[in-house]
Order: structure tokens, then sequence, then C-alpha cells
């Protein structure tokens, strides 16, 4: 039996109604070709990895990997990627939308010398992406747009999750590659030292037949996080962005919870308020922080309940610090909002060790 040619990485998350049609429609389309389908799934609690592996024991050409305490389409694709031996990767959603004829040509384009990465280009009708919603048409222009700011490649579709390349230049660039996110393709394109020889097709753009949509305002925020991390030369962790992001809604949400209750409750005096802000910041820094900065390592139920006992445990030096510095700058001068962001500052960065330390920690 011939080693495969071309493994075709898909990453799934609930897809498991998806994961048989997919199958069908690849061996469809690649008659004349060695490939192999390798299936990323983030522990759905659908039952994806089940359906995956009863394929993947009728045909050898199925392979699955279950990742368990680790999610993000990117950090799926790199390790569907870095799993194959075969000289061509692809990288392709597990919704049905990405049309899989269109793998013959990109497969004919990269075989050609010099030829590093095929994009499949979404096709447009009146500006518009076709099978996409105006909604997320616009997102994901908007998106290419900013791209423009850390990629250098003229391409025309950075977004697109749709693409081919050549393994050994996902080897080399692994390393500097950031797992979080969802775009893997911009990160190669933004990563990737010297100039690529691309090649684009276009194709249509199907509409989803099952499933949700993962497009939410938390990619949005992880897209952001991207576009700092390389901005910054790769020296500033997407979380650790998501993480200050997070930080600076909160120094707001401070800032109006001391003003309410310096205001509403003059009893409390300036310690008290300023300890009642720090705890409503805390809550809300919390929360989003579970959901966006910490999502692959969200606690739900009991945990949570834990999570914040913990968050608020280790973030007391904080808040003792943050109190006393705010206390001797407002004694000082009176300022109630500088002091209020001068001990909410000093407060995150205690905040941002200890919870990655005691609360989210890596399972």
């Amino acid at each position: 039996m011939r080693a495969p040619e071309l493994s075709i990485i898909v990453p799934v998350f609930n897809e498991r109604a998806n994961i048989a049609p997919l199958v069908g429609l690849v061996a469809e389309a690649l008659p004349d070709v060695v490939w192999e389908l390798i299936f990323v799934d983030d522990n759905s609690p659908d039952g994806t990895s089940d359906e995956i592996k009863a394929l993947a024991a009728k045909d050898s050409r199925v392979r699955g990997i279950r990742r368990v305490g680790r999610r993000g389409l990117s950090g799926a694709s790199i390790e569907g990627m870095l799993s194959s031996s075969a000289p061509y990767v692809a990288v392709m959603d597990g919704d049905l939308q990405h049309d899989e004829r269109v793998l013959v040509r990109m497969l004919a384009l990269i075989r050609s010398p010099g030829v590093d990465l095929v994009i499949a280009t979404r096709e447009r009708d009146r500006g518009t992406i076709t099978g996409l919603s105006d909604k997320r048409s616009f997102v994901s222009d908007f998106g290419r747009f900013l791209s423009r700011l850390v990629i250098k490649n003229d391409v025309k579709d950075p977004m697109s999750g749709f693409f081919m390349i050549r393994r050994e230049l996902v080897e080399q660039a692994a390393p500097k590659l950031a797992t979080e996110g969802f775009k893997i393709l911009a990160d190669i394109l933004a990563t990737t030292p010297g100039a690529l020889t691309i090649r684009e097709t276009p194709y249509v753009f199907r509409e989803r037949q099952h499933g949700e949509s993962k497009l939410d305002a938390r990619v949005a925020f992880d897209y952001l996080g991207f576009l700092f991390h390389h901005l910054t030369g790769r020296l500033v962790p997407i979380r650790f962005f998501l993480f200050g992001l997070v930080g600076a809604l909160g120094v707001v949400v401070h800032l109006a919870a001391l003003r309410a209750m310096l205001s509403g409750l003059p009893t409390l005096g300036f310690d008290g308020a300023q300890i009642g802000a720090t705890l409503i910041a805390m809550a809300s820094n919390f929360i989003l922080n579970n959901q966006l900065t910490y999502r692959d390592r969200r606690l739900h139920g009991v945990k949570f309940l834990i999570g914040f006992v913990l968050f608020a445990l280790s973030c007391s030096v904080g808040l003792v610090a943050n109190v006393g510095i705010a206390r001797v700058i407002y004694s000082d001068g009176q300022v109630w909002w500088l002091a209020g962001l001068a001990g909410a500052v000093t407060g995150s960065v205690f905040n941002y060790v200890t919870s990655g330390l005691f609360v989210w920690r890596k399972s």
C-alpha cells in the first residue's frame, strides 16, 4: 500500500453528522490520489470522535486525533498537520461548506515546482462572499483589511480556512505559530520568513448543512489578539493580550462602581467604596476571562464557583496592594479617579500571574 501523497486536516467540534458525508465526498473527488483524512476533534460531547473511530475501523484512510483539555481551530490544525508524513497537507472545515472538488485543482497547482502554498479563494456575488450572510461577509472582509497590518503577501483571501501547503514549510513554521485563535492561514502568512510562492484558485462557499457557525464575539477577540501578537513581533502572547483587554474593561467597571458608591453610599468612605468596587471588578474580570481568555479551559458548574473562590483568593495580594496604593494617592490629593486607577493597575499585575497558576490550570 502506497503512502499518502496528501493529508487533509479537518478540525471538528460537534460535527458528528458531517463526518461520514465528508469522507464519501472526498473519496469521490480524489479517485486517482492516495490521500488520508485526519480529523482533529476537540473532545466533542456529541460523539464526533466515536463516529470517526467507527469509520476509521472500516477505512484505513481515515484517522482521528481526540484532543482533551485543548480547544481552537489553529491548534487543532497545527497538530493535525504535524501528525502527517505526506508531502502535501490541506486544511478544510468539517461543516461541508468547503468544496472538496477543489482539492484536485489545488493538488495540481502545488505539484508544480516552486509552489509553496495554494489558497482556495471564496468567490463573491456583488461584493459579498457567496454562502455567507452579509454580517459574516462584512466581518471576514474587515478581518482581511486588518490582516494587511501583519501580512506582507498580496493574497485575495488571507482569511480563508481552505488551503494546501507543503508539509516541510509547516514543520519550519510550527514553533512560531500560535495555538490560540482561529485563522491558521493568516498566522502562517504572517510568520513564515521570506516570500512564499502562492497560487489561488476560486470556489463557491457552500451554505451550512449541519451544526452552527463558530464565528462569534469571542473569535473577534482572538483575532485582535492575533494582530497584537504579530504587531509586537510575537513578544506578547495572544492570551496575555486578551487578559489585558479584559483587565482594561475591568478598570472601567471599577471606576464606574467606585464613583457610584462614593456618590450613593457616602457612609462607606473611600476605603469601603474602593473595596466594594474592587470586588465588583474582580467578579467582572473572572466571568470575562472564563469566557474569552481561557475559553479552552472554561470552568462550568461547581468548578466555576470553586474557580471564582480561587480567583478571589489568588487576587487577595493584589487587593491589598490595590487598596493601599489607592488610599495613599487619594489622601494626598483627593483625586478619586487617579487613586482608583493606580490601585486597579497595581492589582492587575498580581491577577495575571496568579490566575494562570491557580485558577485556569492546564489539565
